[in-house]
């Protein structure tokens, strides 16, 4: 793995590719075709997730070349001899985006299977085009995908989230939308700019508000209602009325102009 350059300028993967756009920091898995995870590609995706946290941009990106986002992790890598430092490194990628307070986005424009689809659904937002496909097929191959049986259970009602699981079911982008697992689908022919666009709409907005709305989110999870409105109205107080931007959002709405975000 190759890591040069400097502020995230010309940074250098085997199996990735990585940019500054326009207040997003994009990771670019570069696998083609489909894209299948092994453990030195797992470890550069850590390492440029801690990139893109590093990064001044508001978002993180996650999209794909090739004919998949990803087919998973190589089956390969699930033998006896590999099987525990795979486990170790791939938990690392989620680990890893669990600490980014930045929104990170997925784009799909292809299959997301097995850990290819758990690094999807982790995501907190996921736009999708028409051809996308989604499923957790390891119970074929005789395994349980142990992020998407985390997971699952909390994104959708338990009888679709088993048998999801159960029966290695691989949906289409149609279906998981009517679930309410991913947040747009576009025809695949305009993806691109139906990215460019729901991305457009995040990055009006002040980039430390959105990290700390998603802070706020966070911290209310599993917590009855009285501790979790405490957690946030804390955030609320301490964290989000110490930035100008706040400040700024008020006072523009009131003078009835544009908020000038300072990022702070």
């Amino acid at each position: 793995m190759s890591r040069t350059g400097r502020e995230g300028v010309g940074l250098s993967y085997q199996y990735l590719q990585v940019r500054n756009e326009g207040g997003v920091a994009v990771i670019t898995l570069d696998r083609p075709p489909m894209n299948v995870l092994t453990i030195d590609m797992i470890e550069e995706l850590v390492d440029a997730l801690r990139w893109a946290d590093s990064q001044p941009s508001a978002l993180v990106l996650l999209e794909a070349k090739g004919k998949a986002f990803s087919a998973g992790v190589d089956v390969a890598d699930h033998t006896a001899d590999k099987v525990e430092r795979m486990i170790t490194v791939f938990d690392e990628i989620f680990y890893t985006m669990h600490r980014i307070d930045k929104p990170i986005v997925a784009a799909v424009n292809g299959a997301a299977l097995g850990g290819g689809c758990e690094l999807v659904l982790f995501c907190d937002l996921i736009l999708a085009s028409d051809k996308a496909k989604f499923g957790q097929p390891e119970i074929s191959v005789g395994v349980f995908p142990p992020i998407a049986c985390y997971l699952l259970p909390r994104l959708l009602p338990w009888p679709r989230a088993i048998e999801l699981l159960l029966t290695g079911q691989v949906c289409t982008a149609a279906q998981v939308e009517q679930w309410g697992l991913v947040n747009r689908v576009f025809p695949a022919d305009t993806f691109a700019q139906g990215v460019s666009d729901f991305l457009r709409q995040l990055l009006d907005q002040s980039p430390v508000v959105l990290a700390l709305t998603k802070k706020a989110v966070r911290v209310g999870l599993g917590k009855g209602f009285a501790d979790g409105l405490r957690d946030i109205d804390h955030i609320y107080l301490q964290e989000l009325m110490q930035t100008r931007d706040a400040h700024e959002g008020l006072e523009a709405f009131m003078a009835k102009r544009r908020p000038v975000w300072q990022g702070k």
